[in-house]
């Protein structure tokens, strides 16, 4: 390669870069919504924009914009992978609640293809307007994205393209090599699943609210100080536990913690960090080990709502820490 040819890809990449960074995050939060997975989506991102690079000299501003173009690869680029995956799920993705809680040890199943939750700092947006925060908490929530993982792919991507990036349906068509007709057919379809297949979560609070933040710190010191009788407190009567890549889940504050119970005579009590995932309010927690030391256990996620903790998911996976920015130890 000449002096002069290597200056023209030097240059062209700097113009890439530039073009392509602002979309990142975006690019992120489109594609674990497309595959549930943190790790998969970082993995398509990487493939979305190696394909824009190829395709790069050929990109038209005057057909679409940069953000239209790359999620348009994304898009692309998810459903291929999806030819190859399982869908991912929650335990309450696998059948009903287990009815013995007295039932030890616990089997974990690492073979299935589990939801992961997404750290809050990897996929913020930069918006400073509240609406738009909102909206990319909603995108975001473990309820949403487990809700998507039940859609056909192709209807996942026409959902999210129409409903939560708002392409048109002329837009999404020509996305997909398909027709308007067929899109809002599609679209129509996917709505009716999911409707059907979400929870009602209309009173759940976000996460700076005073009442959530009063919560989940309440929770925190009780599982700390291992404290049964007060975190029985904070859930509603119908709160839900689960943990992957436990199969297992259990309905009802009673249920709880009497699982809870079980495991602080196992473990003891824990340390635990406040963070965010999914737009949720979150917690890391270390968990004590036989030389007394605590090491990672697990991310707990909370959904939150106004008379008291309606679901806790403990993704019991120490591998998940790293992409929070947290050591394996406390």
């Amino acid at each position: 390669m000449t002096t002069s040819e290597a200056t023209r890809v030097s240059t062209l990449e700097d113009e890439f870069a530039t073009a392509t960074d602002p979309f990142r995050r975006e690019l992120l939060a489109h594609c674990y919504r497309m595959l549930g997975s943190t790790h998969d989506a970082e993995d398509l991102v990487q493939e979305t924009l190696l394909r824009a690079w190829r395709a790069f000299d050929r990109f038209d501003e005057r057909k679409a914009t940069m953000r239209t173009w790359l999620h348009r690869i994304a898009t692309n680029a998810c459903l291929t992978a999806l030819d190859h995956r399982s869908r991912r799920v929650l335990p309450s993705g696998l059948g009903g609640p287990s009815h013995d809680v007295g039932e030890w040890p616990l089997q974990r199943r690492p073979e299935i293809d589990w939801i992961e939750p997404l750290p809050q700092a990897v996929y913020a947006p930069t918006e400073s307007d509240p609406a738009a925060i909102v909206a990319s908490r909603n995108s975001v929530r473990l309820a949403f994205i487990a809700a998507l993982q039940t859609l056909p792919p192709r209807q996942r991507a026409v959902l999210l393209l129409r409903d939560v990036l708002a392409w048109s349906a002329a837009e999404v068509a020509e996305a997909l090599d398909t027709s308007t007709a067929a899109v809002n057919s599609t679209l129509q379809r996917a709505r009716a699943e999911l409707k059907d297949g979400t929870p009602a979560e209309d009173d759940v609070v976000e996460p700076e609210d005073l009442l959530s933040r009063d919560l989940v710190d309440r929770y925190v010191t009780l599982l700390e100080t291992a404290d049964v009788a007060g975190l029985e407190q904070l859930l509603r009567d119908d709160a839900i536990l689960e943990m992957p890549p436990i199969p297992n889940w259990y309905v009802g504050a009673d249920a709880i913690v009497t699982f809870i119970a079980r495991i602080f005579a196992v473990r003891g009590a824990f340390r635990v960090r406040r963070i965010e995932a999914n737009g949720q309010p979150a917690a890391a927690v270390y968990a004590r080990a036989d030389d007394g030391s605590y090491c990672a256990h697990s991310i707990q996620v909370f959904t939150v709502t106004s008379t008291g903790i309606a679901k806790v998911v403990v993704f019991q996976d120490p591998t998940l820490f790293e992409g929070f920015g947290l050591q394996p130890t406390a």
